[in-house]
């Protein structure tokens, strides 16, 4: 794998060092001096270079990528096309501010969304940053649309930082702890949890959390619903077949915006453009980021024209809001997923991931879930559903110190997730799950 500098980076794992190694702790110390201390480190290495499915660090250590930058780099993370679409950009300009000067590149990649996101309707689209700001200007845009206040979200749902966000998102540590009050009007629903629900369908979990919803809220006091079609840092959690549909079906009597967080599971991650797509679901409005921009910092809200344009002019946008270079990356990295065959190579590693994890036979592996490249392993203590974080730690960390990155997430803490690059080969998956075993037996 050569990036898009030049510099040849061999696909497969080796560690010249110790994790972490002498130059990675030096920068460790200093950004302990220098970077405030609520801002933590996954791993205790130091990134000097990236492709493939490879991150190689300041002490020349090759480690195997199964985080994505927590799903971001799904193209990877040097990919030629995206490079040279952002040094064009560069060359050109870096910013005018839409809102004032606007340029091409945002109206492609609005134009891009419509074709690509689910539903064959009128469509609008707004670029924003982050994940958490798009997912607050959705709720913006139902609240503008049915003049209602409220927001259903779900039980072990992620949705970010901000403070709306926040109040939206179940996990207290580390997210929310300390940093209240939040904002008001958020209301949470239990979600369809295969795995815990002891064999409820999606028809019945959906009925079950309508009725909160019905009880606790009312509709005619509702102005979204706003749920991950997969969960991501709740724990990769797969609603049961029919739970989706129902969920948007209620939506769609009762004059609710159906809203999709996709932050996470867009652009091919899941085998699918959309984890939507699946089920056939149409939400009113789709949330992405992450995997949208190769790498650089953008989201958007697309959705039925009628509800995005009933934000008065001026209501929606931001200073930084579809930057140029992030729309080329944007473009760049669409152009990418399509020609390269993304989509189909997500369902060939979420088959790989699957059959050799299941392989493991190990009865601390409660459950093996997801789609695509995004896959879960949940543990817990053998013979019960009793989570087991501890155990979930350490396997991470062992795979960590052998040269594997492995993310954890989870509600309890005791999920292991795997978030490859598309571009990743079956050679670098199958050491990276012989690694797995291995941690998961010491």
């Amino acid at each position: 794998m050569t990036t898009s500098t030049g510099t040849e980076i061999r696909q497969r794992r080796r560690l010249e060092t110790a994790i972490p190694g002498p130059r990675s702790r030096e920068l460790m110390t200093r950004k302990g001096a220098a970077v405030a201390a609520g801002v933590g480190t996954t791993m205790p290495v130091f990134a000097a270079a990236a492709g493939g499915g490879i991150v190689v660090d300041v002490d020349g250590n090759h480690l195997i990528d199964l985080g994505s930058g927590i799903a971001v780099t799904t193209v990877g993370a040097s990919n030629p096309r995206v490079a040279r679409a952002v040094r064009e950009q560069v060359e050109a300009f870096t910013h005018t501010c839409f809102m004032v000067t606007p340029y091409e590149g945002y109206v492609a990649v609005a134009e891009a969304l419509g074709r690509l996101t689910p539903g064959d309707h009128e469509k609008r689209t707004a670029l924003f940053n982050s994940g958490a700001e798009a997912v607050e200007n959705a709720v913006k845009i139902a609240r503008a649309h049915t003049g209602r206040g409220a927001v259903a979200v779900f039980d072990h749902a992620y949705h970010g930082r901000t403070n709306l966000t926040m109040a939206m998102t179940a996990k207290s540590m580390p997210y929310k702890h300390g940093f209240g009050p939040f904002a008001p009007e958020v209301y949470r629903a239990p979600l369809s949890y295969p795995f815990r629900d002891g064999g409820l369908s999606g028809a019945e979990a959906a009925s079950r959390a309508l009725d909160v919803i019905e009880k606790q809220v009312g509709a005619a006091n509702l102005a979204a619903v706003v749920i991950e079609p997969i969960q991501g840092e709740g724990g990769f959690v797969e609603p049961a077949p029919g739970f989706l549909p129902a969920l948007a079906s209620w939506c769609r009597t009762n004059g609710v915006v159906f809203v999709a967080d996709e932050v996470q599971t867009g652009f091919a991650r899941t085998g699918d453009w959309f984890a939507c797509d699946h089920e056939g679901v149409v939400p009113d409005l789709i949330v992405t980021a992450k995997g949208i921009a190769g790498g650089l910092p953008l989201s958007a809200v697309t959705g039925r024209a009628e509800i995005m344009d009933a934000v008065h002019a001026g209501g929606l946008g931001g200073t930084y809001g579809g930057n140029p270079l992030a729309c080329a990356a944007a473009l760049a990295a669409i152009e990418t997923i399509e020609q390269d065959g993304l989509v189909a190579r997500a369902r060939e590693i979420g088959s790989l991931l699957t059959s050799r994890l299941r392989g493991l036979d190990d009865p601390r592996i409660g459950d093996v879930r997801g789609r695509g490249g995004m896959i879960a392993v949940e543990l817990v203590r053998p013979g019960t559903t009793e989570p087991d974080a501890a155990l979930a730690k350490a396997v991470a960390a062992a795979a960590h110190e052998r040269g594997v990155i492995v993310l954890t997430c989870g509600t309890h803490g005791n999920v292991l997730r795997f978030l490859p690059p598309l571009t990743i080969s079956d050679d670098l998956l199958h050491d990276a799950m012989d690694v797995l075993g291995e941690a998961l037996h010491a």
